[in-house]
């Protein structure tokens, strides 16, 4: 029997041109509708980009039109207007509403231990270090680390508008739930005060001009991730993983969680990969390649991997990041290099 889920299905074989993900997943299919074999589609394109839209929509029709029982189909797309045409445009640009930010991407990991945060904060800094305006947003309301990982431990203080300031470190702007409490006093919330605190940091927040808000979600897929999906749009996800088979297990939930809510993926970071020996022996603890082979396999772009180096634990302890420590060495080199290819991407 023709459903709609068979519709959408089928057009997840479709992918927006000039990348791997499809166009169900960067959601730009809007309305489906299936009558007695005759399938009615929608799509809204945030570009109007002349030759995507033609592409989109033949394959879209070559697809619906090998599916069992379909009789008819009709596709119509829909283009963003006020947006220039021509060149390589991106599926999800111009969607951010938030005042002053350009982009704001997630760092996520399905499950906890994976250095997650050193590479929210080390990615902060190193895309600050290649000349970008760039904020860093703790949502770990329960375990905030970033405080401790940059070195600040100041209060924020409220400007004339009663927005909040956000403390800054090596040129990164900063917001944490641990600059709000006092010492280890814990945080014992249910959903919506999580909810309610996530958007506060995002709308009771003064940025300023941003070309990149990095925001360190907690491991998971649950009330954190789901506000600030809702909060604001965000223009994509870094998922960190380490290689071995138990993390990408979870990797793969958080993955699914990003795609059930349209946030596209921008890649997969494989973080402690190996260590290498003061003899120079590589020691692969966790295995090697994991991460970059979920990437191929799911079609996500692998942005790289990280080795296990004594001074990123260091840096983070000292509240003194790799990347502004050590940028001309192995150690802070790997975040570079990550953030010159998340930089591209959204470029």
């Amino acid at each position: 029997m023709l459903t709609e889920d068979l519709v959408r299905n089928a057009l997840r074989a479709v992918k927006y041109p000039g990348y791997s993900r499809d166009v169900v997943s960067f959601g730009l299919v809007k309305e489906v509708a299936v009558q007695q074999g005759a399938v009615s589609v929608s799509l809204q394109l945030t570009s109007n980009h002349p030759e995507a839209a033609q592409q989109i929509k033949a394959e879209s029709e070559r697809a619906l039109k090998a599916l069992p029982g379909v009789t008819a189909v009709h596709v119509e797309i829909r283009q963003q207007a006020g947006t220039q045409a021509g060149g390589a445009q991106s599926p999800w640009s111009h969607q951010n509403n938030v005042p002053g930010i350009r982009r704001i991407v997630a760092v996520a990991s399905g499950k906890g231990g994976v250095g997650k945060s050193t590479v929210s904060v080390n990615l902060a800094c190193a895309l600050q270090s290649l000349g970008s305006q760039v904020g860093l947003l703790d949502c770990d309301i329960y375990g905030p680390s970033i405080p401790l990982m940059m070195g600040v431990h100041e209060r924020p203080t409220v400007n004339d508008e009663e927005k909040m300031i956000p403390p800054s470190n090596y040129g990164v702007k900063l917001m944490s739930m641990g600059f709000l409490l006092e010492g280890d006093q814990p945080v014992i919330w249910r959903g919506p005060m999580i909810m309610k605190t996530i958007q506060q940091f995002i709308s009771a927040v003064d940025w300023g001009e941003l070309d990149f808000l990095l925001v360190d979600l907690p491991p998971g897929t649950g009330d954190a991730q789901l506000s600030l999906c809702q909060t604001v749009p965000l223009d994509g996800g870094v998922i960190v993983t380490t290689p071995q088979e138990a993390s990408l297990g979870v990797v793969r939930k958080g993955i699914a969680m990003f795609e059930k809510v349209n946030v596209p993926i921008l890649g997969i970071v494989e973080n402690m990969s190996y260590f290498t020996t003061p003899s120079g022996e590589r020691v692969e603890i966790f295995g090697h390649g994991g991460g970059g082979a979920e990437a191929a396999r799911r079609g996500i772009p692998f942005l790289g991997e990280i080795p296990i180096f004594t001074e990123i634990r260091e840096g983070g302890d000292r509240g003194l990041p790799v990347a502004i420590s050590s940028a001309e060495k192995p150690a802070g080199q790997a975040f570079i290099t990550i953030a010159k290819t998340l930089r591209t991407t959204l470029a």
